[in-house]
């Protein structure tokens, strides 16, 4: 059984993530996601998610493919994360490209679902960019 994990912090849950997790599903047979914490989301960002951390948690293992989640409370911590979980595969948007290939696991990076982000949507732009 292969073992994948990625992680995000996934607030204002849009089709982007859900198409990302569903389509890094089908590369394992079980899918674990780290869910930044807010304090992680705040030293990465500088600012606060807009749902907390347990609702966010909640939509993320209500996804269809999504095995666990768990709280993720440090990017440092991303190789500790995959040896504990026993994962083999680290699948993350492409924008992260090349930033976690040093971590002795085999990594892919999938393309975003284009004209949609959480920024487009708190800034009000998705509609007039969003493409299916």
């Amino acid at each position: 059984m292969k073992i994948g994990i990625t992680f995000g912090t996934f607030d204002m849950l849009h089709i982007g993530h859900i198409r990302l997790i569903q389509r890094a599903s089908t590369y394992c047979d079980k899918l674990i996601v780290g869910v930044s914490t807010d304090e992680l989301n705040f030293k990465k960002k500088g600012k606060r998610p807009y749902f907390n951390l347990e609702t966010r948690l909640e939509m993320i293992k209500n996804i269809k493919g999504v095995s666990t989640v768990f709280k993720e409370e440090s990017l440092e911590k991303k190789k500790q994360y995959i040896e504990e979980t026993g994962a083999e595969l680290l699948i993350m948007g492409n924008d992260w490209k090349g930033k976690f290939d040093n971590l002795g696991i085999e990594t892919l990076y999938l393309s975003r679902t284009q004209g949609i982000s959480t920024t487009d949507i708190k800034n009000g732009t998705v509609e007039k960019n969003f493409k299916n």
